[in-house]
């Protein structure tokens, strides 16, 4: 289970997430229903990277 540590970083890896880039913003989708959670601009933290 990651964790938040307070100092800008996760300890973990947030396994039931991913992230995509579309029109320079990022989303977070979860991967269990495929359902996008939000976007935002910068990537998000521990989460990884759809190919």
């Amino acid at each position: 289970m990651a964790k938040n540590t307070g100092m800008g970083h996760r300890s973990g890896a947030i396994t039931d997430r991913s992230e995509f880039k579309s029109n320079g913003t990022w989303f977070k989708r979860d991967t269990g229903t495929g359902r996008i959670l939000n976007g935002s601009p910068k990537q998000h933290k521990g989460v990884r990277n759809e190919t």
